[in-house]
Order: C-alpha cells, then sequence, then structure tokens
C-alpha cells in the first residue's frame, strides 16, 4: 500500500496496535500530527484499525508486523524506509501474558511457557529495535518507548505493600525487568543522539492481555492509560532518557 504524508510530520511505528493499547496510542499520536503505522500480526485486524483511525481524519496506515517473524521484521523496516526515509517514534507495545490463563500456575517454572512470553515480550522488542534503530538515527529527535509494568520493577516484587505483591508470574515479570535493563542499555548507548529511551507502566489497563476477565477486573481504560504513553513518544529534546515512569511518576527498577 503506497501512503501519503506530510514530510514535517513524525513518523510513528507502534507494535501491537490494532486493538487495547496500542491502538490507543496510535490515535493520539495521530491526534498530535503524526503519521501513525499501525503494526498488528493479524492483518485484517491492523487494516481495520488503520481504517477506523483514517476515518477521524487521522494519518494511520496498516502492517503486518508478528515481532517474533524475521521475515515481518525486515519487511517493515524496508517499507518504512521506502515510503519515508525516517522513524520518529518507536513504541514497543506489543506483548502477552500466557501465564494468566495458565490452568497449572502452581508450577511457576515452565521452560515452555518462559520462551514464549520472552519471544514476544523481549526478543520482538530487540528484534524490531534493532531493525528500526538505522531510521530512528535519521531522525532529529528520535524516541523510543518500551511499554513495561510495575510488575517488572524488582523493587516493588519485594515490597509487601505494593498491590502485585502476591502475583507471581516470573515470565512476564522477568520478561519486563529484562525489557527494563534494555532500555538502561539503549539509554546508554544512544547517549551521543537525539534519540531517547524510556520505559513506561501504563497502568493495570481494561484490554485483553491476561484473558477476557482482565477487561472487567482492570481499573484503567485503555484511553486514558495511552495519555503517559504517548507522551514519552513526544517528549521534547530537553526530555529525560533512561527513566522508568508511569502517570504519577518515576516507578523503581
Amino acid at each position: 500500500m503506497t501512503t501519503s504524508h506530510d514530510d514535517n510530520a513524525p513518523i510513528a511505528l507502534v507494535t501491537g496496535a490494532n486493538r487495547g493499547l496500542g491502538r490507543a496510542v496510535a490515535r493520539r499520536l495521530g491526534e498530535a500530527g503524526a503519521t501513525v503505522l499501525i503494526g498488528g500480526r493479524d492483518t485484517a485486524g491492523a487494516e481495520a484499525a488503520a481504517e477506523s483511525l483514517r476515518a477521524t481524519g487521522l494519518k494511520a496506515w496498516p502492517m503486518t508486523l508478528d515481532v517474533t517473524v524475521d521475515a515481518d521484521v525486515v519487511a517493515a523496516a524496508e517499507r518504512v524506509e521506502r515510503e519515508y526515509g525516517r522513524l520518529d517514534v518507536l513504541v514497543n507495545n506489543a506483548g502477552i501474558l500466557p501465564e494468566a490463563t495458565a490452568p497449572d500456575l502452581e508450577r511457576p517454572l515452565d521452560l515452555a511457557r518462559f520462551r514464549t512470553t520472552f519471544e514476544t515480550n523481549l526478543f520482538g522488542v530487540v528484534s524490531v529495535t534493532q531493525a528500526m534503530l538505522p531510521l530512528l538515527r535519521r531522525s532529529s529527535a528520535g524516541r523510543i518507548v518500551n511499554v513495561s509494568t510495575t510488575m517488572g520493577s524488582l523493587t516493588d516484587q519485594l515490597d509487601p505493600r505494593s498491590p502485585y505483591f502476591g502475583l507471581v508470574l516470573p515470565a512476564y515479570q522477568g520478561s519486563k525487568a529484562a525489557l527494563n535493563a534494555l532500555t538502561i542499555a539503549l539509554s546508554k548507548s544512544l547517549a551521543d543522539t537525539s534519540i531517547l529511551v524510556n520505559s513506561v507502566c501504563p497502568g493495570w489497563v481494561q484490554t485483553d492481555l491476561g484473558g477476557p476477565d482482565n477487561r472487567a477486573a482492570a481499573p484503567t481504560p485503555a484511553d486514558e492509560a495511552s495519555r503517559i504513553v504517548a507522551d514519552l513518544a513526544l517528549l521534547g529534546a530537553d526530555g529525560a532518557s533512561g527513566t522508568f515512569v508511569d502517570a504519577a511518576g518515576p516507578v523503581a527498577w
């Protein structure tokens, strides 16, 4: 699909953007003037999400992108280069939580579940970021936002006062702790560039992540949760890098 865009408008890619939080983030970025690429492993879902955003006057285009499929990642980077020549914003939002619906949570050490979870939540982020980094370097204000969670905070996991203290989801929590470590490493390695890299916890969001019961139990609508993610994606030149924040401020690593 050939897309049109304003050469001065930011070009943003959001993974896992065909629904839930990712779609809400894409809408916010579009409303801020960005041309938004709706990354999704479900091609039809990405197309429907992009079409619905375009119907409201936003510039949004679908992109088939399963972050665990190398061919998808390569094709996505080639398309961004061909059609835009650069990337200004990368929101690594795609994530999974298979433990939440597992019938055997009394067995926390399930190697297959660890591999599946890390494949999307960490290795997928590494793959997409590696492919998009040359394009982000061409931006005058590149931004990478890694969607994490307070449940990935080692400090929080050890705090009996935390509302998440009783949750033992080691594959998911471990993948997000590793994602936070990646954020720190990238912020250091890119310190001499204009690229800012941050982790964000959007809160407990009303999405399908974690199974069908999550949407009813979670307190935060996706539209509300998307605000802090979009804010980090649109940080000014004086913005911080290498931080972990939520809507209330810094989150302990």
